[in-house]
Parts: structure tokens; C-alpha cells; sequence
């Protein structure tokens, strides 16, 4: 809330003074000058999920009312928390920690790092992100802006209408798409100071994983995770900037998000 009523205020004193102009930033925002990339996927019924026991998919959508058109008016839908591109608040895997409800509202908006990787996952898909990858990122684009987000690109979005490559599960039933490394998330909580990180595929931890390591690091230093975020592709490793809009449950672990890249 800090950072809107602090929008307002340059706004309001703009208002009153014409001699005064908004930032740059937000004045191109507003008058249409940034490409804004969706980063969400739409949800339905089909969408890819985490498998479980009957693996029925746990999303449903029921219009109550409807237009002449036959198009809703009104609906219900009812699913889990963690289900489409979504939000891991620090207290899914960390105790005494943020529920979706309580994390900093000005965490919400960072400078966006992609690291595109998407050429080493197509190699193997249980890839995990390591520190020599942020070190190469880093070597074009500088050290990792301060309290930037880190979004894994792996190319794993583009298998999203096909739930068997999504979840690309061997004859065992055992998932393999690539995550982030216990080193790498090591690194990022210690040596950057960073506000989340996130992937294109259906954990930060990767698909063989059982004990999701990489979860509790981050989530234990308060971070917060984005999963299945689409688009990844389509944006620039640097220079973007970041709004995530998380659904407010109170008390929740997470939830559906938004998310919007904002290119200058």
C-alpha cells in the first residue's frame, strides 16, 4: 500500500503543479509507451496440474447465470490455491513466515532477470539452475538489480496445451522438467539481495525432486516463488520490470497471480 500511496501523491502534486511531471517511468506506463507482456496463463478445466492420488483436476467453473449470448454473467469456480500460474507464499514451506495475505506490498513490484536456459533444458529436462548461470547472466548484464525477481526460462510454457509433455512423466509415474538448484537458491537468499524467483513449468523444484530443497530455502528467507508463468519467451534477460498481483487469501499459502512484464 506504501508503494500506491506514494504513486498518488507524485500524481496528485503533478495535478497541482504543471511545472511538475510524474517519473518517466510511470508516465510512459500511462500514456501507452511500454509494451506490457502478460505473463499468466488463462485457467480452465484442462489446464495442467500437479498429479495426484485420482488426479482429478481439482478446477471447476459453474456459471450461475448466463447472457442471451449463452456467455457467462456470473459464475463460481472453486479450485486449489496452487493450481495455474499462481503464488507460493514463504509459509507453504516455512513455518512462522508470510501467508499470501501478509507479504509486503512493495515486494510486489521488482526489476525483472530472465535466465534463458531453454537451450540446456532441451538437452535435459532435469535441468537445475546453478550459480554458474547467474554468474553468465550476470557477465552481460551486470549483478542482479537490487531486489529484482529471477524468472527461469526453460521453454517448458510452450508445452502447456499438452499435459502429458508438461508433466513429462516416465513409465514410474516420476515427473522430469528442470528446476532450481539447492545452491543456486543458496546463493540468491545470501549473496543477492532478491525478492522471489519463479519458473515456466509446475515447480521451482525440479520434476524428480522429493523432498523440494530448493522450496525451503527460499520460501524460509521469506521469499516468495511464481510457478507455471507463461510467455517467459517473449521477454527481454534484462531491463523489464515486474507487477505481480496475487489473489489476497487470508491466511493462504498462495494463489492464482497476474503477473505483468513491463518493457521500456
Amino acid at each position: 500500500m506504501k508503494a500506491l500511496y506514494s504513486i498518488g501523491l507524485v500524481l496528485l502534486f503533478a495535478a497541482c503543479n504543471s511545472n511538475v511531471q510524474p517519473p518517466d517511468k510511470l508516465a510512459q506506463l500511462f500514456n501507452g509507451e511500454l509494451e506490457i507482456i502478460d505473463l499468466t496463463h488463462s485457467i480452465n478445466d484442462s489446464s495442467p496440474f500437479w498429479p495426484s492420488g485420482n488426479d482429478k483436476n481439482p478446477f471447476s467453473y459453474n456459471a450461475i447465470a448466463r447472457q442471451p449470448s449463452g456467455a457467462s454473467s456470473l459464475g463460481s469456480y472453486s479450485t486449489v490455491e496452487h493450481y495455474g500460474t499462481h503464488l507460493d507464499a514463504p509459509i507453504h514451506f516455512a513455518d512462522n513466515t508470510a501467508s499470501v495475505d501478509e507479504i509486503d506490498t512493495k515486494d510486489f513490484f521488482a526489476p525483472l532477470a530472465v535466465i534463458d536456459v531453454r537451450k540446456q533444458c532441451e538437452a535435459d529436462s532435469d535441468y537445475r539452475l546453478s550459480v554458474q548461470d547467474i554468474k553468465n547472466w550476470e557477465s552481460k548484464h551486470g549483478e542482479l538489480p537490487e531486489g529484482a525477481v529471477v524468472l527461469m526460462s526453460t521453454g517448458w510454457s510452450e508445452k502447456w496445451g499438452d499435459m502429458a509433455a508438461y508433466r513429462n512423466q516416465d513409465e514410474d509415474g516420476k515427473m522430469h522438467f528442470p528446476g532450481f538448484s539447492v545452491e543456486v537458491n543458496t546463493f540468491l537468499v545470501n549473496e543477492r539481495n532478491i525478492k522471489g524467483i519463479g519458473i515456466d513449468n509446475l515447480s521451482i523444484d525440479y520434476g524428480l525432486s522429493s523432498g523440494f530443497e530448493a522450496h525451503g530455502i527460499t520460501n524460509g528467507a521469506g521469499k516468495y516463488h511464481l510457478e507455471n508463468v507463461a510467455n517467459l519467451h517473449t521477454v527481454p534477460e534484462a531491463g523489464a520490470y515486474l507487477i505481480v498481483a496475487p489473489i489476497k487469501i487470508e491466511g493462504g499459502s498462495g494463489g492464482q497471480v497476474r503477473i505483468f512484464a513491463l518493457i521500456p
